[in-house]
C-alpha cells in the first residue's frame, strides 16, 4: 500500500524522536529549529496479536507483518503559508500524505528550547492549524474563481458547486479546517477534488514527560477539551520513553521495560494502531506452511482487489476466495477443522473483504 501518514507539529516538539522510535529509523533529532529539512520516509510493522496467534496454530517456516509509511515533515512556524521558515517545502510534503499525526508538546524542560519561547500546546495547534487554514483559502480563491467562470452560462449543476464551495470557502474564513464542515450529499466527488491540506484525517499525539504518560497532566486535559468537537482520537505518549524502549535489542526485553513503567504495550503501538485506522486501512491474512502473512487493504475492498495487493495476476484472472473468519479459525484450531465444520465460505467477485479474514484464492491466468 502506497498511503503513508505524515508527523507534522512546530520545531523541538518530538517528532523525529516518535519518528526514530515508531521505525527504528535514526532520523536526526535535535534541540534545534528546522532539524528536519527533508522529509524522512519509514516504513512501520504494524503489531497485531492476530498474527502470533495464527502462527502458533500453523507454524510456518516464516511470519511476514504488514506495514503503513511515515513520513517526518519538517518543523512549521508562523507565516509557513507565506513561505516563512521552510514553509513552502512543509506545505508541498503535507499535500502528498493521506493523513496527519499532529504532534504536540505537553510537557516543559528547560534543557528542551521552545521556537516560540514557552509551551503552550493550544497556542501551537492553533500556530499548525491556521498556516494550513490559509494555504486552503489560497486553493478555494482560485476554485471559486474557476466555479464563477463556469456558472456565467447559467449552468445550475455548475452554480451548485458554487453555492458549495462559497460555502466551504466562509467556513474556511471562520478559521474552522474543511474537515469539520458538512459536505452535502452529491458534493463529495467536489470535496475531494479540492485536495485541501485541512481535509485530511488528523490524530493528536500529545508529547508528555514519563510522569504523565499514564493520566496526562494540566495541558493535555485542556488540550482534550480543545479538540473534544473535532473527528480525531487523542493519544499520550512520552517519545523519550519511547526512544528508549526502541533502543532495546529483543522483543522480550522491550516488553519488560515496558511492564516496569507500569504500560500495558508501547505507546507507539497504539500510534501506529490509530494511524492504520485513520488510513481506513484493515487487514487479511493468507496462513500455510511456508508462511503466515498480513496484508493490508483499504476498507470496503472487495475479493479481486484484494487479491490483487499479493499479485496483479490474482486480480486479473480472479475465479473465487475461499475465506475463513479469524475467530473460527483460532477456536477450531486448524484449516482442516474449520473445513469439517462448515465454517469455510466459497465467495465470488462482489465479496466485501473484512478485517481478519483468513483467505485463499483462485485464479486463472
Amino acid at each position: 500500500m502506497a498511503l503513508q501518514c505524515g508527523i507534522v507539529g512546530l520545531p523541538n516538539v518530538g517528532k523525529s524522536t516518535l519518528f526514530n522510535a515508531l521505525t527504528s529509523a535514526k532520523a536526526l533529532a535535535a534541540n534545534y529549529p528546522f532539524a528536519t529539512k527533508d522529509p524522512n520516509l519509514g516504513i512501520i510493522t504494524v503489531p497485531d496479536a492476530r498474527l502470533d496467534a495464527l502462527s502458533a496454530i500453523v507454524n510456518p517456516e516464516k511470519v511476514q507483518p504488514t506495514t503503513v509509511e511515515i513520513v517526518d515533515i519538517a518543523g512549521l512556524i508562523k507565516g509557513a503559508s507565506q513561505g516563512e521558515g521552510l514553509g513552502n517545502q512543509f506545505l508541498a510534503n503535507i499535500r502528498e500524505v493521506d493523513a496527519i499525526l499532529h504532534v504536540v508538546r505537553c510537557f516543559v524542560d528547560d534543557n528542551i528550547i521552545h521556537v516560540d519561547g514557552n509551551v503552550d500546546p493550544i497556542r501551537d495547534k492553533g500556530i499548525i492549524d491556521l498556516e494550513l487554514i490559509l494555504k486552503d483559502l489560497d486553493t478555494m480563491d482560485k476554485r471559486v474563481d474557476k466555479f464563477k467562470k463556469s456558472a456565467k452560462g447559467g449552468d445550475k449543476e455548475e452554480g451548485r458547486k458554487l453555492d458549495f464551495a462559497l460555502g466551504l470557502q466562509a467556513h474556511l474564513e471562520s478559521e474552522k479546517p474543511a474537515r469539520s464542515f458538512e459536505v452535502d450529499e452529491g458534493f463529495e466527488e467536489v470535496y475531494r477534488d479540492l485536495y485541501l491540506l485541512t481535509a485530511k484525517p488528523i490524530l493528536y499525539v500529545c508529547n508528555v514527560d514519563e510522569s504523565s504518560v499514564m493520566s496526562g497532566n494540566e495541558m493535555t486535559e485542556k488540550f482534550k477539551a480543545l479538540v473534544a468537537d473535532e473527528d480525531a482520537e487523542v493519544i499520550l505518549i512520552s517519545a523519550g520513553i519511547e526512544a528508549d524502549i526502541a533502543e532495546l535489542e529483543t522483543k522480550e526485553e522491550r516488553m519488560e521495560f515496558v511492564e516496569e513503567m507500569g504500560l500495558s504495550e508501547p505507546g507507539v503501538n497504539r500510534v501506529i494502531a490509530a494511524s492504520y485506522k485513520l488510513l481506513n486501512l484493515i487487514t487479511y491474512f493468507t496462513a500455510g506452511v511456508k508462511e503466515v502473512r498480513a496484508w493490508t487493504i483499504v476498507e470496503g475492498w472487495k475479493a479481486p482487489q484484494a487479491a490483487g495487493v499479493i499479485h496483479t495476476d490474482f486480480e486479473k484472472g480472479f475465479i473465487r476466495a475461499e475465506v475463513i473468519k479469524y475467530q473460527d479459525y483460532v477456536d477450531l484450531g486448524s484449516e482442516a477443522a474449520v473445513k469439517e465444520a462448515g465454517k469455510m465460505g466459497v465467495e465470488g467477485k462482489e465479496y466485501v473483504v473484512t478485517d481478519g479474514d483468513i483467505m485463499h484464492f483462485r485464479f486463472n491466468v
